[in-house]
């Protein structure tokens, strides 16, 4: 099993490394403490993260934006060029507006599991499975 200390973690998570602690003190994030350190498997914050690695040898999503949240397509509507996608991740609502021919490259339909990938100011929308 691959581990992280709090720094990396706190890297991997873009937190800092005092909130990493408390968050792992208090069962948020799976740790493991030995001493004074504390441990953390990497495969679980990355599923934590919503990138877990494709099972079956499925296709992957390889990007450089670490930022990727996993949701579902909750609301999805078409208008002229664009598209407004809103995914539910967790009890939240984001709200991206794409092309509409991206949409329709990406097969997006309501209830479809899709990443936000968020990088700077911009929110970009994924979908494992799909040709680009």
């Amino acid at each position: 099993m691959d581990t992280l200390n709090a720094d990396q973690a706190a890297g991997m998570l873009h937190l800092n490394v005092k909130r990493v602690q408390a968050m792992a003190r208090a069962g948020k994030l799976p740790a493991v403490r030995v001493g004074r350190k504390w441990l953390f498997p990497r495969e679980q914050l990355e599923s934590l993260l919503g990138c877990p690695a494709p099972a079956n040898g499925g296709p992957s999503l390889s990007i450089s934006a670490r930022n990727r949240l996993l949701g579902r397509v909750n609301r999805l509507r078409m208008d002229g060029l664009m598209a407004e996608v809103c995914l539910k991740i967790g009890d939240q609502e984001l709200v991206s507006v794409i092309t509409r021919t991206s949409a329709e490259r990406l097969g997006l339909k309501v209830g479809d599991e899709a990443y936000a990938i968020i990088k700077s100011t911009e929110i970009m929308i994924g979908k494992q499975g799909s040709q680009g």
